[in-house]
């Protein structure tokens, strides 16, 4: 442990009196608090900032008070020299830096705790300037001392896990997990080309948002190189406006970006602060977005997914029945939770807001009020749901700073329904089936070998009855793995002929058909028995 770092954290908690944010309710005067301890974070250094930041998304664990002073931490420190930057892609690419670059600008273009940025020119096979890229290189000594801080923020937070009232169900221990994935994720420039590549391949062609190219023989653990995107900053809205960009196009244009990052590819630019946002003005009533910074991204598991998008969905319903069984079924709060109580817990808080228009309804608001509801509950952190509450907070205010009139229900309300509609088409439901029925008559021969081994180590003589036993609970065996395969294909096939009746889908043979299928599912049970 480093002693004397944290014997300097134990002078900065002791001069902003922080000890009171592990005594008693932290929501009295919280505003006061959340300043002091935003002056604390700065003072710590760049790695607590960060930590701070990624606080201030998580409105399950702060009162809004102390995340919005949070939201106002600055990730900038001063640029480091040029010579340094020089050296360290020099090492890094393992050639001097004039061989790759044409044109290399020694004033950074900006500067954060993490990396430093540089523009420059690519040399082209002639030796002229080629293509304008950034070149991303790592601040020296961030690995170490990144290293240093986490270590010591896992000894605070046990401490606030030991002594806070709420320690058990804020898991502190577990954020600082989360955040030092993320921020160890940031050190690997070659995964945020990675993150990068994936985005381009994801959206290449769209109307909607442009990620540059990756070059990948100027890249490593240390220096990213990648096109250079020219615009407009999205904080710059005079020039905006200027510029006779629509707004309204703008802003809807993000929301469905950030919805089907989320639900139709499940890989998201999570670091969405107006920074990282630049404008195409080229046709300014159609603009465009120019996506730069892929250090961090998320996914979500397809459970979480489903649940996410019904929570949504259901919510603005108002089947808060729904809603409290969703979050029983997916674990977010106790199982001896009675879902009454919790449904009347929503429909009390939640009901009020359905008097305003839809289009003054934050999801972002929806997230902290079910969230406030929640830790009456008993409710568990979701660190896997972390980047994607963050995220969407970033993109709502973002949205309505550029149309105050923004319906952002009316964006992403269709595009959650066409992925539930999809998960649950024959198509996909087919495709499921195809997929998992090799695995189960490959497993077939190795659970009959399976049997026979535990039957030999039960008995190494075994007599005639043990191995009639045993060619019984092989044929028994059989028989449930040829019903389980058949009772998925019939639910399989009920399940598509239910949903191609329902939405009225023509049948080839007409009603003959659904009787073929099930005389042919009926005959398929008969002869697995």
């Amino acid at each position: 442990m480093n002693l004397p770092r944290l014997w300097h954290i134990l002078r900065v908690v002791r001069r902003y009196r922080l000890r009171e944010l592990l005594r008693g309710n932290i929501r009295d005067n919280a505003q006061d608090k959340g300043e002091r301890l935003r002056l604390a974070l700065e003072a710590l250094g760049p790695v607590f900032v960060k930590f701070g930041q990624a606080l201030s998304t998580r409105p399950d664990l702060l009162p809004p008070e102390i995340a919005i002073e949070l939201a106002k931490l600055q990730d900038r420190v001063p640029p480091f020299d040029s010579a340094t930057a020089r050296t360290a892609i020099e090492q890094a690419l393992g050639q001097p830096i004039d061989a790759l670059y044409a044109e290399f600008e020694s004033e950074p273009l900006a500067s954060a705790s993490v990396a430093q940025v540089h523009a420059a020119r690519l040399r082209e096979a002639d030796g002229s300037p080629g293509m304008p890229v950034i070149v991303k290189i790592l601040r020296p000594g961030m690995r170490e001392a990144i290293a240093r801080d986490v270590g010591l923020m896992y000894t605070l937070a046990r401490w606030v896990q030991r002594l806070h009232p709420e320690g058990a169900r804020l898991r502190p221990v577990a954020v600082v997990e989360e955040f030092e994935s993320i921020l160890f994720d940031e050190l690997d420039m070659m995964r945020e080309g990675a993150n990068c590549a994936q985005l381009r391949r994801n959206w290449l062609g769209s109307e909607l948002i442009y990620h540059p190219q990756v070059i990948w023989e100027a890249t490593r653990p240390e220096v990213l190189t990648q096109e250079r995107v020219f615009g407009t900053s999205i904080r710059d809205l005079d020039t905006l406006r200027a510029k006779g960009v629509d707004f309204k196009v703008l802003s809807e244009r993000g929301v469905e970006i950030f919805f089907k990052q989320v639900f139709r590819d499940n890989f998201f630019h999570a670091d969405m602060h107006p920074g990282n946002i630049i404008v195409d003005t080229s046709d300014p009533a159609s603009p465009s977005y120019l996506a730069i910074d892929f250090g961090i991204v998320g996914c979500l598991t397809p459970e979480d997914q489903r649940y996410l998008a019904e929570n949504f969905l259901a919510f603005f319903n108002q089947d808060y029945r729904r809603v409290a069984e969703l979050h029983v079924n997916s674990g977010w709060i106790p199982p001896d939770t009675r879902v009454e109580d919790f449904e009347s817990a929503i429909r009390t808080v939640c009901e009020p807001i359905f008097g305003k228009p839809i289009k003054d309804i934050s999801f972002g608001f929806f997230l902290l009020r079910l969230f406030q509801i929640a830790r009456r509950f008993r409710y568990e952190v979701q660190p896997q749901l972390v980047l994607l509450q963050k995220t969407l907070l970033q993109v709502e205010g973002l949205g309505r700073q550029l149309d105050p009139d923004l319906d952002l229900w009316k964006t992403a309300k269709p595009i959650m329904e066409d992925w539930m509609r999809d998960r649950l088409s024959p198509a996909k439901l087919s495709s499921a089936l195809r997929a998992q029925l090799p695995l189960v008559i490959e497993a077939l021969p190795r659970l009959a070998e399976q049997s026979l081994l535990r039957a030999e180590r039960a008995d190494e003589i075994g007599t005639s009855a043990r191995l009639a036993q045993l060619e019984r609970q092989l044929a028994e065996g059989q028989r449930r793995t040829r019903r389980t395969v058949v009772a998925a294909t019939f639910t399989l096939l009920t399940v598509a002929l239910g949903w191609m009746l329902s939405q009225d889908v023509a049948l080839p043979g007409g009603s003959g058909a659904v009787w073929l299928s099930a005389g042919l599912a009926a005959w398929s049970w008969w002869r697995a028995r």
